[in-house]
C-alpha cells in the first residue's frame, strides 16, 4: 500500500463543487492499493498514521502524533501513486490494484481509522476530486506498506 501523507492546517476534498470531507489541523493521506495488498496491509497503515510523530512538541521537534494533537485525518484514494514513469512520458497505473480491491482496501481504512479516531473525514472513491489544502512546514512524508 502506498500513501503520501502531508502535515496541514486544513483540507478539503471537492466532488462537483460540494465539500464532501474537510478537518482543520491533521493529517491528508493519499492512499493507493497495490494488487498484493490485504486488510492487514491496510490495518497497519492505520496504525502508521496514528502514531506518526510529525507534529512539533514545546521544543519545535517533530515528537507529536495526529493523536496527541487531536488533528483529523482526510482520507483521499489517489491511484497515480503507483504511477510507472520509467519508460516513455506517458505514466502506466498498472502497478495500481483493480479498481474492487482498490475500492475494498480504501474502505477498510476508512473504517479502521474511524474506530480508532474521532476525526475522520474522506474523499470519494473513482471521483473526480479537487483537494484544497494549507501544508503546513511543508512536511511531505511518502509510505510504501507491503507484505
Amino acid at each position: 500500500m502506498l500513501a503520501l501523507i502531508q502535515r496541514v492546517k486544513q483540507a478539503r476534498v471537492e466532488v462537483a463543487g460540494q465539500v464532501i470531507g474537510a478537518i482543520d489541523q491533521g493529517l491528508l493521506v493519499l492512499v493507493c492499493a497495490e494488487p498484493a495488498d490485504t486488510d492487514a496491509i491496510a490495518d497497519k497503515l492505520v496504525a502508521k498514521l496514528l502514531k506518526l510523530r510529525i507534529f512539533s512538541d514545546e521544543a519545535g521537534k517533530m515528537n507529536r502524533s495526529v493523536v496527541d494533537v487531536q488533528g483529523g485525518l482526510l482520507i483521499v484514494s489517489q491511484f497515480t501513486l503507483a504511477a510507472d514513469t520509467s519508460a516513455g512520458n506517458r505514466p502506466s497505473f498498472t502497478g495500481a490494484a483493480p479498481a474492487e480491491l482498490g475500492r475494498r482496501l480504501y474502505e477498510r481504512v476508512l473504517t479502521t481509522a474511524r474506530a480508532q479516531h474521532p476525526v475522520v473525514a474522506a474523499g470519494e472513491f473513482g471521483a473526480d476530486m479537487q483537494v484544497h489544502l494549507v501544508n503546513d512546514g511543508p512536511v511531505t512524508i511518502p509510505i510504501t506498506l507491503r507484505n
